[in-house]
């Protein structure tokens, strides 16, 4: 039989290691353990005091652990502190997000068409913007392929610069043959804190781009400490270890604003429609955002002010007739052999090019 002074001794060291096993899982899923102090003097390590009824539990571990890993469940909603977001500036979607975007982390900007190519690719660089406003002096990698660069095109040096306050300079792009290849040079640079920020632009539902993939991204981000923006273009709502999950669009600009009032027929400032369709809360939400150039800071647009179809003045009466009915005689359908050639078919009616 053991002494019990051994027994005690064993049990503190399995728990320690249990702790610490936990504590890299939630690193590597992305979620935040339960709250990790250093134990005071005189403590036991591996002491577990939980609350039942508050639904708080709190854990002591070795006094190896710093304060800057210090996190709280509160009934299993992981609070961290204010520093490990990226806040938008506005309140109301940074509090869905459960803070905002998480710095350290991997997010996926999510465009459900060709189309949205250009809306997910503003909004990654109004982001980029906020985050070159703390890293200083640090570049932002874009990584993607061929394919993408050649569908979607590369970003205007001079729209840079004159919507987003980046330096041409301060943009690196890295075109890989194959997603493998882009896939590599993401993780690569992900783990280098030379990078203020890093992006992967991906098309489509590669098989490649699996929950495995995806995780090793976020593990390198947060061991980094540095943002990974995952852009999808035209793909589907996969499973990925990404805590944050946007789906942008664009959104109907709104007039310009003058000293006078609104300019009618004019275009104001860029607007992005941006769901939430996975976050630390699990909240949905729907939100218009506009990009302010000249501020770089975003700003919510709760109502939209262009209507895309003009309201009825007369309310349910039906509307009047547009002029006066004049009667054609019917026409015969033509015969098999009067059908127009291929040359003879309207323009409008030849396939269109998606985007």
């Amino acid at each position: 039989m053991l002494p019990e002074v051994d027994v005690m001794a064993m049990s503190a060291v399995a728990r320690d290691t249990v702790f610490a096993l936990r504590r890299q899982i939630a690193k590597i899923e992305g979620t935040l353990p339960e709250r990790l102090q250093a134990p005071a003097p005189g403590a036991i390590p591996g002491k577990v005091r939980r609350g039942f009824p508050s639904g708080i539990a709190e854990k002591q571990i070795p006094a190896d652990v710093t304060g800057s890993d210090r996190t709280l469940v509160r009934r299993g909603l992981a609070v961290a502190s204010a520093d490990a977001f990226l806040h938008t500036g506005i309140e109301r979607f940074d509090t869905a997000l459960g803070g905002g975007l998480p710095r350290a982390a991997l997010s996926e900007i999510h465009g459900l068409e060709t189309r949205d190519a250009g809306a997910v690719a503003g909004f990654a660089f109004s982001l980029v913007s906020l985050i070159l406003k703390e890293k200083q002096g640090l570049p932002i990698l874009w990584v993607g392929t061929a394919e993408i660069f050649h569908e979607a095109g590369l970003p205007y040096a001079r729209g840079l610069h004159a919507l987003f306050g980046i330096e041409p300079e301060q943009l690196l792009f890295s075109e890989a043959p194959k997603l493998l290849d882009a896939l590599w040079i993401a993780e690569e640079a992900a783990r280098m804190t030379a990078f203020a920020a890093v992006i992967l632009e991906i098309r489509g539902s590669p098989r490649l781009l699996d929950l495995t993939a995806t995780r090793r991204l976020h593990a390198r981000a947060q061991n980094a400490g540095r943002p990974v923006l995952l852009l999808r273009q035209a793909g589907e709502a996969d499973p990925t270890a990404a805590p944050v999950r946007l789906i942008v669009s664009a959104a109907p600009a709104a007039s310009r604003e003058t000293v006078a009032g609104p300019l009618a027929g004019s275009i104001g400032r860029p607007a992005f429609k941006v769901d939430i369709g996975k976050s630390r809360t699990a909240l949905p939400g729907q939100f218009t955002l506009e990009w302010n150039p000249n501020e770089h800071a975003f700003a919510e647009r709760t109502e939209n002010p262009v209507a895309v179809v003009p309201a009825s003045q007369r309310g349910t009466d039906p509307a009047p007739a547009s002029g006066a009915v004049l009667a054609f005689p019917a026409l015969a359908a033509p015969a098999s052999g009067d059908q127009p050639s291929r040359q003879q078919h309207p323009a409008h009616r030849s396939p269109r090019r998606a985007g």
